[in-house]
């Protein structure tokens, strides 16, 4: 593993610290989820932007909702919505 040194402010280190304790975890793994949880917050913001610009294209968004509706004529296709499946990959069919 690649090792670095990264300048933090004191209240962040005392955070971090805090949070590993809790957790029973090593600063690095906090660090790292921390890391991960931030860059998947980022990426629901930007999907939301991008989403709420289609919106304001009524002729994009409208293809947009054609396209769904396309997909959406293929979901359960030619499966019984009332049969079970067991753990060992039989199908149940319904009584």
């Amino acid at each position: 593993m690649v090792s670095t040194t990264v300048r933090i402010r004191p209240e962040t280190l005392n955070a971090l610290k805090e949070l590993a304790v809790s957790q029973k975890s090593s600063l690095q793994q906090v660090l790292d989820q921390a890391v991960e949880h931030y860059q998947r917050h980022r990426l629901l913001e930007q999907i939301n932007a991008d989403y709420a610009a289609l919106r304001q294209d009524p002729d994009a968004w409208e293809g947009l909702q054609q396209e769904r509706a396309a997909w959406d004529a293929t979901l359960m296709d030619g499966l019984d919505p009332e049969e079970t499946w067991t753990e060992d990959g039989n199908v149940r069919k319904p009584r």
